[in-house]
């Protein structure tokens, strides 16, 4: 999605305050600690006095309790125990009556005795908080950890797949080019059997040139940039269908396509998907006499769109629509219908890159529909 650059706001303000509570909670000298709070603890009791100089009463409580909520979040709890002493010493001598004076009347107990539970509480309810979030930090770097670990282990593991991949290509061609000059030179001298054989080893070799083909696809979609950008998907489906109606002239399909709207995301990635898809559908309305495909669209959620391809083909059952979208999962035989299965997986990686998702659901020889959603342009 286009990404909107922001200015200051109070989460990056938020998060600056984390930063330092962090910085702090590193400082292990004690002369830093409490030295804080005794700083803390003279603001807030100069703010008191300047405030009840301008008639500004009963305000030193909340200030006090301030500080100790402040002081127990980044100095820890000793820290917090001295501002307490400190704050009962300073509001005993200062706001209480008889002023200027540690004795406590009769008439301010009652108001002395809240002011102390006042500022327990608030500074048991920042140690708490304060443990609540180191223990989110600690979790969030955890995890930030593991999501780091596991992109380089699937950027190895795509590496990996990519060489592999690319080194089979070379060997797998030269089994197959000298097995078709056999087949072609010496066809003639060997049995029926021979002979079926060798078609094997073509037929077999053939699959195996698909494999790689895909896998090395497969590599691609996860290293390649995404371009995003505005793609009218009506244009782009119409496409696609052309290019599937010069392999499909000797059948009769019937093309369905509603209204497609513009999304926002790499042509070419989505061009991929709906090959992926319209084949597919393509491929399993085979044994129909009469093959109906439709796409269209839906409204999705989150300012997006969901759009869908159905067909009136083999099907499948919904048990192991889990399945669908796994590499090399089929769920149907190969001498029934080619494939390698890793398509689909292709379109749920490419779909999942733009931020959506994919589903799919059929019924035994009566069908299927896939979905994918995409944000809207």
């Amino acid at each position: 999605m286009t990404e909107i650059a922001e200015g200051p706001t109070p989460a990056g303000g938020w998060r600056a305050l984390v930063r330092w509570n962090q910085e702090l909670h590193r400082v292990r000298s004690p002369i830093l600690r409490y030295g804080f709070s005794v700083v803390c603890v003279a603001i807030a009791f100069g703010l008191a006095l300047a405030l009840r100089y301008y008639q500004f009463r009963d305000v030193e409580a909340l200030l006090f309790a301030m500080s100790i909520g402040i002081i127990t979040w980044y100095a820890g709890n000793g820290p917090s125990v001295l501002a307490i002493l400190l704050c009962m010493v300073l509001f005993d001598y200062f706001f209480t009556e008889p002023l200027y004076s540690f004795e406590i009347s009769r008439e301010e107990l009652p108001y002395y005795f809240i002011f102390v539970t006042w500022g327990v509480l608030v500074a048991s309810f920042a140690a708490v908080r304060r443990r609540v979030e180191d223990g989110l930090l600690l979790a969030r770097e955890e995890l930030a950890k593991q999501a780091a670990e596991l992109e380089a282990a699937n950027k190895e593991l795509e590496a990996f797949t990519y060489s592999v991949s690319h080194d089979l290509r070379a060997p797998l061609r030269h089994v197959a080019g000298y097995a078709e000059l056999l087949q072609r030179q010496s066809s003639a001298s060997l049995d029926e059997k021979g002979r079926r054989y060798m078609a094997m080893i073509l037929d077999a070799s053939k699959r195996m040139g698909s494999l790689i083909d895909d896998l090395l696809g497969f590599s691609r979609i996860g290293r390649a940039e995404a371009k995003k950008q505005a793609v009218n998907l009506d244009q782009l489906v119409r496409e696609v269908i052309r290019e599937l109606q010069q392999d499909t002239r000797d059948r009769q399909i019937a093309w369905t396509v509603g209204a497609l709207p513009v999304c926002y995301g790499d042509r070419s990635m989505l061009k991929v998907v709906l090959m992926n898809l319209l084949s597919n559908a393509v491929k399993f309305t085979r044994t129909r006499s009469q093959a109906k495909i439709g796409i269209g669209c839906a409204e999705g959620k989150h300012n997006q769109v969901e759009v869908f391809v159905a067909d009136n083909g083999a099907g499948f059952d919904m048990q192991y629509a889990n399945k669908l979208f796994g590499v090399f999962q089929r769920l149907h035989r190969a001498d029934e219908f080619e494939g390698t299965g890793i398509g689909l997986a292709t379109v749920q990686r490419i779909i999942h890159r733009h931020g959506g998702e994919v589903r799919a659901e059929g019924v035994v020889d009566q069908g299927a529909t896939f979905y994918f959603s995409l944000p809207r342009a």
